[in-house]
């Protein structure tokens, strides 16, 4: 069991993007080269991939996709740069994309604090990027998304270093990132066991995907993901009364017509008496990205605290390895 609590790695959660920036070694690649890229990752070690993708949605020429599963899409192919991401260096799925990738021709790029993925790695001399040891792999976003933001970024020729270096000065004393989170906390506290839905847009998916994961894993609680506009043509339609759900929006204004969706949803869900905490988003800049990330990340802990769980055990996803490793 990892020593550095989860409470700890927010705290310090500055040294993450100190790390990347010592130590990022560049790959010396370009788009150009690819048709594709694919981020492959599950879990912790997979969300950096589906947050970056959305960073860089209008900067990236060719299409980029995170992957979770145990081979990569049809398409992938020698024309194809597969990074593959696993904390531990040991998750089955990613060994397996691994291998699925080598077979395919594809450029391999990976990232893992050790184990297997590591090893083959670098036996066949393939860029590598390390995280630090110690800590559970929901905690390590900042490792994994800050090197893949610099991989990305050196991709397009556009280095990352400098927006890096701003967000970890900001993480020295992130105090307006805490402030939301006991706001966040405030709001939902008498209701903390309920299960949460997070209303977000494009923008903010993959971070509404992540605060999901934390609280599935952290609170062992249920969340789920309301994407607008899309959910306003289906999911709009199951509210007809009050829910026991904790709402959360998330939006960063960079559509005005979603915008208004996102206003007619909250007086709907209001007038019903549903709890909903419409989160001030800036807009959707790296610096705004992970001061959500952070705030969420506590609310997680807050609620586990409220629950008498245990945020650092994980059960049932053990016993699924050890099910899986006998059969």
């Amino acid at each position: 069991m990892s020593e550095i609590t989860h409470e700890i790695s927010l705290e310090n959660f500055q040294e993450q993007f100190e790390y990347v920036l010592n130590n990022y070694s560049k790959h010396n690649k370009n788009i150009s080269n690819y048709n594709n890229v694919v981020i492959g990752g599950l879990g912790g070690s997979g969300i950096g991939g589906r947050i970056a993708r959305s960073y860089f949605w209008n900067d990236m020429p060719i299409p980029v996709e995170g992957y979770s599963d145990y081979v990569l899409p049809g398409y992938a192919n020698n024309k194809t740069l597969a990074i593959l991401c696993s904390y531990s260096g040991n998750t089955e799925e990613t060994l397996t994309m691994f291998s699925d990738a080598q077979k395919r021709g594809c450029d391999i790029i990976c990232m893992a604090a050790g184990g297997k993925l590591l090893s083959l790695a670098r036996e066949n001399n393939y860029p590598t990027y390390t995280i630090a040891t110690g800590y559970q792999p929901r905690m390590t976003l900042g490792f994994a998304l800050g090197n893949l933001l610099m991989i990305l970024g050196e991709l397009i020729g556009k280095d990352m270093s400098t927006d890096l270096s701003k967000i970890q000065n900001y993480f020295q004393n992130p105090q307006s990132a805490i402030e939301q989170g006991k706001a966040l906390h405030n709001c939902f506290k008498s209701t903390i066991a309920q299960k949460f839905v997070v209303v977000t847009d494009m923008a903010y998916e993959a971070v509404a995907i992540r605060f999901c994961q934390q609280i599935q894993e952290n609170a062992k609680g249920e969340g789920f993901v309301s994407v607008i506009p899309e959910a306003n043509h289906n999911m709009i339609e199951s509210y007809y009364e009050k829910h026991d759900t904790n709402f959360i929006f998330l939006d960063s204004k960079g559509n005005d017509r979603v915008t208004k969706r996102f206003q007619f949803v909250k007086g709907v869900l209001r007038d019903l008496g549903n709890n909903v905490y419409e989160y001030p988003v800036k807009d959707a800049s790296l610096q705004s990205i992970f001061e959500v990330i952070h705030a969420l990340d506590w609310l997680s802990i807050w609620a586990s605290d409220d629950k008498k769980v245990n945020n650092m055990e994980v059960g049932i996803i053990m016993n699924l390895k050890g099910f899986l490793s006998q059969n």
